[in-house]
């Protein structure tokens, strides 16, 4: 009813709205229309997010329904016979007549995890994240959904679902997806009042500030030739001015108002979140509006001002379980357990349930409960099993590592870690009769030589996190890792190689163990130290 008297009204309206329409010129007439619009989807978008706060206040209050609910769902869209599982939502003979699978190394690198991903299956979860991500993202930083506020600089959203109109209206300068990077990056330093810059991930915002840095002199030449036939020339001062100051704190004297920065949570951004934080974005806060595994979304942010991304898990489709993990690898004879039954402190690895093929996979994907939401946990993602080292079974897991070789870069004067990646000496066959190690390969701002010195204080810091690698190399089972220093870009090369595949979900992870010699080989040729 009142949605028929909002039409009526309009319908009334029109005829007056026309007449004020011509009498106005037609620059007026255009920021009218625009702020008309910016207003209809603000509007929109707070009545779409608080229905969608609704739902969620209720499945996560009733999160053991909620998750019945989203198990018939899933063997619902089943395909082929299902046995006893046919009309029968019971979790015990669910668990029993489908064993859990893992998902293989080799598939995890080729990105081609099960279950396989598609819109319709995690559309739902998709559109919820992003309705209430922009709604927590307004209410924490309210300029920034202002007209021409916002722009992404890479062709990819950090938001998990496409916006329709009139949600795309808001704050945005540069509609992602349909432009080359360099042309997005343009638009955005064309606008100095920007309050949020997004990215896909945290990854490729890296690499979009350290293209800026090398391509500076020629985008300040754009800028000031003007878009189009309008010159720019101080803006294109502003810019080589920011540039000359170097690095640290560069996205604030470029966009003075910057206040957030948005980009998708992903498995092995850590590092780039980091040295965005320390570098290019110092000062500034990061929002990821929802963590994704396996290409779809299986955990909300709502909580934009928490300086580490907070995610709670919710109980509808897809049907997650967890199994926990202790030090390091599943517990022996463990069984999942479902959301309402997970305990904070404790670490689980993530199982989805594909509802195509009906297959239980667990995902790699570990996450720590340090909190609840009515019914529901709230996790902080904590490492990916499928990326551990392991030449000898000492199992040295991502976080282990990332830990130790952040100690190392530490005490090698004035370097700052980018990105890197790992791999077993048997991948490249550079063992040469030497004992089994690790082939190291990181990328770094403020080192251009790695001595022999700073290289063995890597492996020292493993030995002092790891104990059995410790006693590996005390008899010498294990060799002493080499580190290998490669040239800028080299990453970015070796993102392309995995966006590559076909079956690439979005947002990329970044490996940081590598499987298969071709993509090892991308970063050997481009090392330079």
């Amino acid at each position: 009813m009142l949605l028929l008297l909002f039409l009526l009204s309009l319908l009334l309206l029109l005829p007056l709205l026309a007449v004020l329409w011509q009498r106005q010129p037609q620059d007026a007439r255009l920021s009218w229309l625009a702020g008309l619009q910016h207003r209809v989807a603000a509007g929109t978008l707070c009545w779409a997010a608080a229905w969608q706060q609704r739902r969620l206040e209720q499945s996560t209050l009733h999160s053991g329904q909620s998750q019945q609910q989203a198990l018939k769902w899933c063997l619902q869209g089943a395909q082929g016979p299902r046995g006893p599982l046919r009309g029968n939502t019971d979790i015990s003979t669910f668990r029993n007549h489908l064993p859990l699978t893992k998902a293989s190394q080799a598939q995890e690198e080729e990105h081609e995890l099960s279950p396989p991903t598609s819109t319709q299956y995690y559309g739902e979860a998709s559109l919820q994240a992003t309705l209430l991500g922009l709604a927590a993202l307004n209410k924490s930083y309210p300029e920034v959904l202002a007209p021409g506020g916002t722009a992404c600089v890479t062709p990819t959203s950090p938001w998990p679902c496409p916006l329709p109109w009139p949600w795309r209206a808001l704050g945005q300068v540069s509609a992602p997806g349909a432009k080359r990077p360099g042309a997005l990056l343009l638009k955005a330093l064309r606008s100095p009042g920007l309050r949020a810059l997004e990215g896909g991930t945290a990854a490729e915002l890296l690499d979009v500030f350290v293209g800026l840095e090398a391509d500076g002199e020629e985008l300040a030449e754009t800028i000031a030739a003007g878009n189009p036939g309008v010159p720019l020339p101080r803006r294109a001062a502003e810019l080589r001015e920011a540039l000359e100051q170097g690095p640290r704190g560069l996205a604030r004297r470029l966009w003075p108002k910057l206040q957030v920065v948005v980009t998708l949570d992903a498995g092995g951004q850590a590092e780039a979140v980091a040295a965005l934080e320390a570098l290019w974005c110092q000062g500034l806060a990061f929002f990821s509006p929802a963590y994704s595994a396996s290409g779809g979304v299986v955990g909300l942010n709502l909580w934009p001002e928490q300086p580490r991304g907070l995610y709670l898990l919710p109980p509808g489709a897809p049907f997650i379980e967890l199994l926990p993990v202790n030090k390091g690898a599943q517990e022996e004879g463990a069984s999942t357990v479902l959301l309402a039954e997970a305990q904070k402190g404790k670490e689980y690895e993530l199982v989805l349930t594909d509802h195509i093929s009906l297959t239980r996979c667990c995902l790699g994907d570990v996450v720590q409960v340090v909190g609840a939401y009515n019914r529901c946990p709230v996790v902080r993602f904590v490492c990916r099993l499928g990326q551990a080292l392991s030449v000898r079974g000492e199992d040295i897991r991502e976080d282990v590592f990332s830990e130790a070789l952040g100690r190392a870069v530490g005490q090698w004067p004035g370097a700052k870690l980018l990105d890197h990646s790992c791999v077993e000496s048997s991948i490249l066959d550079s063992s040469e009769g030497s004992a089994p190690h690790y082939e190291v390969f990181v990328a770094l701002r403020g080192l251009r030589n790695l001595s022999e010195e700073n290289r063995d204080k890597l492996d020292h810091c493993l030995q002092e996190v790891s104990p059995r690698y410790k006693s590996l190399r005390f008899w010498g089972s294990v060799g002493p890792a080499r580190v290998h220093l490669v040239g800028q870009g080299a990453f970015r090369e070796l993102r392309v190689a995995l966006a590559a595949c076909p079956s690439s979900p979005y947002p990329p992870e970044m490996p940081r163990v590598l499987r298969h010699r071709h993509l090892a080989q991308c970063l050997q040729k481009r090392v330079v130290s």
